[in-house]
């Protein structure tokens, strides 16, 4: 294929994902009570299944959501907003879609034994973009919302926020935690090229460590649990990309 019908090739895979993604959102739109009743706005409710779950195990871990009001401050940010969600949702949901529209325009340009070496990219990566984006929605947002939703500078403040900016809090808790959560994949592609090795990996792993524990003491209460359960699960995924980095340098560097 010449240049041109690369691009030709590429802007249709670009158009049927924006389809899927828009089917989607639009889907969504149409589901709107229940779509903020039961999933936007579930995480400020002291019914959501994580402030059951903590309160279950004992009093000293019981924690409970803010009273928060959310005020939209602006004309039109409730009708803005809802447009917003129904991307975003459309972007989660469609994302495994995403991964094989992209697997699709790649794979022609590989060699037999690339193939099988990618073989399971589009099942893996999406297992763990979705289980990013629930941990970050059951774990990191009770957390944060809690954190940020009962901070106060004086008693002559009273905690509210707006409609778009608890979106935007919700979407910064969820969403990049599913692309953190893609790191073993990443690092597999990297030491597939000799950019990472398990030796680098370890000799930083110290560092790397400090990293998750400033971000987890970053995106949640500045308390030992919480950042036990942001960390742990980092820390977790960094140890398995120091074995997948190592099946990956003893298979293909062997004899660098």
């Amino acid at each position: 294929m010449s240049f041109l019908e690369h691009l030709e090739e590429l802007r249709w895979h670009i158009v049927r994902v924006a389809i899927a993604i828009f089917v989607i959102a639009i889907t969504v739109f149409g589901l709107k009570d229940f779509v903020f009743e039961n999933i936007i706005f579930a995480p400020k409710k002291a019914s959501f299944p994580t402030y059951n779950f903590f309160c279950s195990l004992s009093e000293k871990t019981c924690f409970q959501p803010p009273d928060l009001e959310i005020i939209p401050r602006q004309l039109g940010e409730q009708f803005f907003t809802h447009l917003k969600v129904s991307f975003w949702l459309g972007l989660v949901v469609a994302f495994p879609y995403l991964l094989w529209e992209i697997w699709k325009f790649i794979k022609p340009g590989l060699y037999q034994n690339e193939k099988k070496a990618a073989r399971g990219f589009v099942l893996i990566c999406s297992l763990l973009f979705m289980i990013g984006v629930v941990f970050g929605y059951y774990v990191i947002t009770p957390f944060g919302l809690t954190f940020l939703g009962n901070y106060s500078v004086g008693a002559d403040t009273i905690n509210s926020t707006s409609l778009e900016s608890y979106i935007n809090y919700l979407t910064m808790f969820t969403i990049p935690t599913g692309f953190v959560f893609e790191l073993p994949v990443l690092v597999y592609f990297l030491s597939r090229i000799g950019m990472v090795t398990p030796t680098l990996m370890r000799k930083y792993r110290k560092h790397a460590f400090v990293l998750i524990l400033i971000l987890a003491a970053v995106i949640t209460p500045p308390d030992i649990l919480t950042q036990f359960l942001i960390g742990v699960p980092v820390f977790f995924l960094y140890e398995i990309s120091i074995y997948i980095s190592k099946r990956v340098h003893k298979k293909y560097h062997s004899n660098d």
